[in-house]
C-alpha cells in the first residue's frame, strides 16, 4: 500500500494531465463557440484545430483541392484553419492585394520556409517596402534588357541540347531543360530535386514551429539518419550559403564580376534608401528563395504552354506562323520587345501562367488593426486571410471553359484587362513577384526561339491527374508523372 508521500507523485501527474485535458476541451470549445470567426461557414475540424490543413497538406499534398471541395460546398467565404478563412470571390483579391496593402504576410505560415531575413518571408509591409527597394533595380526593365543576351544563351544552348536528342532519334525532358533556364547550370538535377523533396518539412514546420529552431541546428549526419526532407532543407541552405561566400570574398577582395549579380546588388550599401548591408547568413536565406522561386515559377509554365501547344495542331500552327512573319529568319536574333508584341505569342504565355498557376496553393495575409469584413462576416485584427490561384484561374465568370488552354481568350483588348486583373501566377500588390519582368522575358525568348526552330515537335498525352500538381508552397507534378519528354517528327 502507498504511503501518502509516494502517493504525491501520482498525485500530481493526474493533475497536470487533467489541466492539459481541461485546457484542450476549453480551447476546442472556444473555437467551436465563442471564437470571433465561428459563424463562419467550414467543416467542424478545420475550426476546432490546425489539424485539418496539416494532414490534407501532408496526406498527398492537395490541400488546394480540398479547398475548392469546401467552397463548392459552404460558399465564397470558408474556415480553414482555426484562426484563417479562405476567400473565392476575385473582389476579395481586390481588398487585400493591392499595392501599399497593409496586410502584412503570415509569419506563422511563411516562417516555416526557415529563411526569416529574405525579403519574401518578411511579415511587416513597413520592413518588406525598406527590403524591396534593394532589389527593385536588378529587375527593373532596363536591367532586363541588360540580361537578355544572357536569356538568349540560355535558350540557344536549349535548342542545341534538343537538337542533338533529335539527331540521334531520341526524345528529351524539356520540363527539366526549362527549370534550368532561371538557374544557373551549377545546381544541376540534384538541385531540382532537392528543393521539392524538402516541401514536407515546410507544412511540418508550420504545425510545429517551435520545433524548428532545433531542427535546423541539428548536425547533418544526425538529420541524414532523422529525416530526408529535413537533410534535404538543410543542403539547400548551405548550398546558398556557399555561395553566397564566393560572392562575399570576391566582392571583399575588389573583384570584379563579369556580370553584376543580385547578391551583387545586396551587398552594396548604395542599393536603396535605409538599406543595410546582410551578412553572409541574411543573404543566404534571399539565395535560398530567390533560387528556387526563379525555377518552379518560370519553369512550370515553360512546361505547361510547350504541352499545350504541342498537343493542340491548331495553336501550334498559329504560334509558328506569327512567328515566322514576324522573323523571316529562323536563325536571326528574337529580340524581347518585338516577341512580347506578339499577340499570339503573348496568349500562349499568358495561358502558361493561368494554367501552371505560380503558386498553386494559397497566399497567407494578416488582417490589419482596422479589422475587416467579406461577406457580411466580421473578420477581427490577426486574423488570417487566403486567396489562392488554383481558385482564381478556375474561375469560370473570369475564364469561360477555365480548364481548356485557349491563348484566344486574350485577344480582346477588354476582356484581357480583366483577365489580367485576377492573373494570380505572380502574386498581386507590394508583394508580388519582384522576378516578373526577368520572368516574362525567359518566357519570350525561351518559347519565340524554341517554337520558331521547331515546327515538328511530339509529345505523348497526359491526363488530367497527371498534370495535377503537388503542393509544397512551389508546385511539383508527382515523380511518376514529372517528365515531359518530346520528339521531333524530322
Amino acid at each position: 500500500m502507498l504511503t501518502e508521500p509516494e502517493h504525491l507523485p501520482w498525485l500530481v501527474l493526474y493533475f497536470v494531465a487533467g489541466a492539459i485535458v481541461l485546457q484542450k476541451v476549453f480551447t476546442v470549445a472556444y473555437r467551436l463557440f465563442f471564437h470571433p470567426l465561428a459563424k463562419v461557414p467550414g467543416p467542424l475540424l478545420a475550426h476546432a484545430t490546425y489539424l485539418y490543413s496539416f494532414w490534407h497538406n501532408l496526406n498527398g499534398a492537395r490541400f488546394y483541392l480540398q479547398i475548392e471541395k469546401l467552397h463548392q460546398q459552404y460558399g465564397p467565404i470558408v474556415r480553414i484553419t482555426p484562426n484563417e478563412v479562405h476567400l473565392s470571390d476575385p473582389t476579395s483579391c481586390d481588398k487585400i492585394y493591392f499595392v501599399g496593402s497593409p496586410y502584412g504576410k503570415s509569419a506563422l505560415f511563411y516562417g516555416a520556409f526557415g529563411t526569416t531575413h529574405a525579403t519574401f518571408t518578411t511579415p511587416s509591409p513597413e520592413v518588406h517596402r525598406v527590403k524591396r527597394a534593394a532589389l527593385n533595380p536588378f529587375f527593373s526593365r532596363k536591367n532586363v534588357f541588360a540580361l537578355e543576351d544572357i536569356v538568349h544563351q540560355k535558350a540557344h544552348k536549349l535548342v542545341a541540347r534538343m537538337q542533338k536528342a533529335f539527331a540521334t532519334g531520341g526524345a528529351i525532358d524539356l520540363h527539366y531543360g526549362f527549370r534550368a533556364i532561371s538557374v544557373d547550370e551549377k545546381f544541376g538535377v540534384s538541385f531540382f530535386k532537392m528543393v521539392k523533396d524538402f516541401g514536407p518539412a515546410i507544412w511540418f514546420f508550420q504545425q510545429f514551429p517551435s520545433v524548428q529552431p532545433f531542427a535546423l541546428a541539428t548536425p547533418l549526419w544526425l538529420a541524414n539518419l532523422m529525416s530526408g526532407p529535413l537533410t534535404r532543407m538543410m543542403m539547400h541552405q548551405e548550398g546558398s550559403r556557399h555561395h553566397i561566400l564566393q560572392v562575399k570574398d570576391a566582392v571583399d577582395r575588389g573583384e570584379k564580376p563579369q556580370r553584376t549579380t543580385i547578391f551583387h546588388q545586396l551587398l552594396s550599401p548604395n542599393a536603396a534608401e535605409g538599406h543595410v548591408v546582410p551578412t553572409v547568413d541574411q543573404l543566404k536565406d534571399e539565395a535560398f528563395v530567390i533560387v528556387a522561386a526563379a525555377a518552379d515559377t518560370t519553369g512550370n509554365a515553360l512546361t505547361i504552354s510547350t504541352y499545350n501547344v504541342v498537343r493542340n495542331p491548331d495553336i501550334y500552327a498559329k504560334l509558328t506562323a506569327e512567328l515566322k512573319e514576324a522573323f523571316p529568319d529562323p536563325e536571326a536574333r528574337l529580340d524581347f520587345v518585338t516577341l512580347e508584341k506578339l499577340p499570339y505569342l503573348t496568349g500562349v504565355i499568358k495561358e502558361g501562367l493561368r494554367l501552371s498557376f505560380g503558386v498553386v496553393g494559397r497566399l497567407p495575409r494578416v488582417v490589419p488593426d482596422t479589422g475587416a469584413e467579406f461577406h457580411g462576416y466580421h473578420v477581427p485584427q490577426g486574423t488570417t486571410v487566403s486567396m489562392s490561384s488554383w481558385i482564381m484561374h478556375h474561375n469560370e465568370e473570369l475564364f469561360p471553359d477555365a480548364e481548356k488552354f485557349d491563348p484566344t481568350r486574350w485577344t480582346d483588348p477588354e476582356q484581357f484587362k480583366t483577365m489580367e486583373r485576377y492573373l494570380f501566377s505572380f502574386g498581386k500588390g507590394s508583394r508580388q513577384c519582384v522576378g516578373m519582368p526577368l520572368a516574362y522575358c525567359e518566357l519570350y525568348v525561351t518559347l519565340g526561339r524554341v517554337f520558331r526552330q521547331f515546327d515538328n515537335l511530339k509529345t505523348p498525352g497526359k491526363s488530367r491527374e497527371e498534370m495535377l500538381y503537388d503542393d509544397y508552397f512551389s508546385s511539383y507534378h508527382p515523380e511518376k508523372y514529372n517528365q515531359f519528354l518530346f520528339t521531333s517528327n524530322d
